[in-house]
């Protein structure tokens, strides 16, 4: 677990040395800062997303995750957290805007630091064979993101630690029973199915198109799953003379 905490204590420092930059930087320069954010979550997201070995799994991961999360209100149980922890946690005055830009950066951070493969893999081989280096090295790069997200979105950027320490804390005690049932496929297409949940940020960043991600999330836990029914289910319909 020491990868783990030290990708936290990365995030939270990360996110610290923002706030700091953010009181600093004049109103007319933020927009700097959000088209900087904007782009590079974008070149994350586009490399991400095309790892994926069937793009009919992504799509279908998407749609049936986004019919999921509408349903539940996801996006909406997040922004009443952010709600609640401005308001309990906050200093100074509270309002609407204040409690969407914590939430918002709670949210988008522990998408962006979570999604990729470097999570999963790093993780896992973390707990299997006490290889931390991935995860080290995904640490520093998730620190330098944190100063511009919390620059752009506040503290709310560093709630996102305790939501890398529980992910990445259960793929790091339960890799040697997971890593063998996600397999590469799995593990590849959760990360582009990631990777379009960061081009949904990114187009938001860069007030594109304003989507609303925490609603779309189920979708990471699909892609795993048809990527390991769709080879039975394919072998099924072959041998049924229907594919």
């Amino acid at each position: 677990m020491f990868a783990t905490y030290f990708n936290c204590l990365t995030v939270i420092i990360g996110s610290l040395l923002g706030l700091m930059l953010r009181n600093r930087i004049k109103p007319a320069y933020q927009e700097v800062v959000f088209a900087s954010s904007g782009l590079v979550t974008l070149v994350i997201g586009f490399s991400m997303a095309l790892k994926t070995g069937s793009y009919l799994i992504l799509l279908f991961s998407i749609v049936l995750g986004g019919f999921i999360g509408y349903a539940l209100r996801i996006e909406e149980g997040i922004l009443s957290f952010g709600s609640f922890a401005e308001k309990k946690w906050g200093k100074g005055k509270h309002t609407d805007t204040s409690s969407s830009n914590f939430a918002l950066g709670f949210l988008n951070a522990s998408v962006l630091f979570c999604s990729g493969a470097m999570a999963v893999v790093g993780s896992i081989q973390a707990g299997t064979v006490g290889d931390y280096r991935l995860l080290m090295v995904k640490s520093i790069m998730d620190g330098c993101m944190a100063i511009i997200l919390s620059a752009a979105f506040g503290p709310g950027v560093i709630a996102s630690a305790l939501v890398v320490l529980v992910y990445q804390g259960f793929f790091t005690l339960a890799g040697g029973v997971i890593s063998p049932i996600l397999k590469e496929s799995g593990i590849n297409e959760l990360s582009a199915v990631g990777g379009v949940l960061l081009l949904m940020i990114g187009f938001g960043l860069l007030d594109i198109k304003k989507f609303k991600t925490g609603n779309f999330l189920p979708a990471m836990v699909l892609a795993p799953l048809f990527s390991l029914v769709s080879p039975v289910l394919s072998s099924t319909l072959h041998g049924l003379g229907l594919w």
